[in-house]
């Protein structure tokens, strides 16, 4: 089997600063394929292609991806992202039904929808998240769902507004340690997103979050993080590799070796995490049907 880098090769990126462990399989095959076409032919996005996610080729070949709803344009600049940042153009009342019936389409009995911030919305868009999760659900009875969600700017009514739907897994993603939220997240805050987080867990859904690991965070700051985020009942935690999308963004600061992700993964479970995904290629959605339990 043939293998590429993680990241597209751009002549910006020097691909050889990359240790063997950030390596993945080139996509191929017939479920490959499938997924293509039925993206392409309902007009869906998918964070898989907009984010340049490493899982993608092992994820399509699975027959399965991550729905970005809302659009893909993102109305934030986050130092990190590889999605596009601007005005958004598109808010489609269609769009959860073509979710639900791609969802369908594609056998799929554990959907991951995430979306793109939609700040110059009143709701933030959670009225099309809404949508989205009960038109999968009509669509598709018995499928589980997990719903990777913005922080709608402290609107806590807009928050409720999803989580009363009670998607299997709330999750909502740190990104990284408090120190650094500045730099990487410039319109997010930590606090916020703490709070978010155990509002979402007073409904008694499932809750998740994610963190970055390679911007020159330290040990000490990753393990203030995951208490902060155990204290705000926080179940599950995936922990991966940060790898610069372009030139135009954050550089990796280090390489995080396998050996030290499974070090994190047990500081995470003695703190109290339910579940910790932590690996060099881990994303948010990656083996995310494990997160059930």
């Amino acid at each position: 089997m043939l293998e590429l880098p993680v990241v597209p090769s751009t002549p910006e990126i020097r691909q050889s600063k990359r240790p063997d462990w950030l390596r993945v399989k080139v996509p191929y095959g017939e479920n490959y394929k499938n997924v293509r076409q039925i993206i392409d032919e309902h007009k869906l996005h998918t964070v898989c292609e907009s984010a340049r996610c490493p899982n993608m080729g092992e994820c399509w070949g699975a027959g399965t991806a991550t729905f970005m709803i809302l659009g893909n344009i993102c109305t934030r600049s986050c130092s990190f992202c590889a999605v596009a940042t601007g005005r958004p153009t598109e808010l489609d009342e269609q769009e959860p039904m073509r979710v639900a019936q791609a969802v369908k389409l594609m056998g799929i009995k554990h959907c991951v929808i995430t979306s793109v911030n939609r700040d110059e919305l009143k709701d933030g868009g959670a009225s099309i998240w809404a949508a989205t999760i009960r038109a999968v659900r009509e669509l598709n009875p018995g499928v589980t769902m997990e719903t990777l969600i913005p922080d709608f700017k402290a609107k806590w009514d807009a928050l409720e507004l999803v989580v009363r739907e009670k998607p299997e897994i709330v999750s909502h993603n740190m990104e990284t340690v408090r120190r650094l939220y500045r730099k990487v997240r410039p319109q997010a805050k930590y606090e916020r997103s703490l709070e978010q987080i155990a509002r979402t867990k007073e409904f008694g859904v499932r809750t998740k979050s994610g963190i970055m690991l390679g911007l020159g965070e330290t040990e000490e700051e990753v393990y203030e993080a995951m208490k902060d985020l155990v204290a705000h009942g926080c179940d599950v935690l995936t922990l991966g590799q940060y790898l610069q999308p372009t030139k135009m963004h954050l550089p990796v600061e280090e390489f995080i070796t396998p050996e030290k992700f499974e070090h994190y993964k047990q500081m995470g479970l003695s703190l109290g995490f339910k579940y910790v995904e932590s690996g060099p290629l881990v994303r948010s959605s990656y083996h995310s049907e494990r997160h059930l339990v």
